[in-house]
């Protein structure tokens, strides 16, 4: 690691929790982009299908951490 990264990598270890927390969040955030940024066609069409469900109220939504735990009770 280059010295420039080596102080900000200090430098955000000095801050407070939540401080620190932003910067993390922003870093992976930062990350999660694709060059270009393009979807295709067919994931467009299917990201579409799933709103116009729910907007319709055709479909049960579920909290993520409902289905986290019914998911990870199934390992167990």
């Amino acid at each position: 690691m280059s010295m420039t990264a080596d102080k900000i990598v200090a430098e955000a270890l000095a801050l407070p929790p939540h401080a620190r927390a932003f910067v993390a969040e922003r870093l992976i955030e930062s990350l999660d982009t694709s060059v270009g940024g393009e979807i295709s066609p067919a994931w467009r069409a299917e990201v579409s299908k799933r709103c116009l469900e729910m907007d319709q109220g055709s479909v049960e939504l579920s909290d993520a951490a409902d289905v986290f735990a019914k998911a990870f009770a199934a390992l167990e």
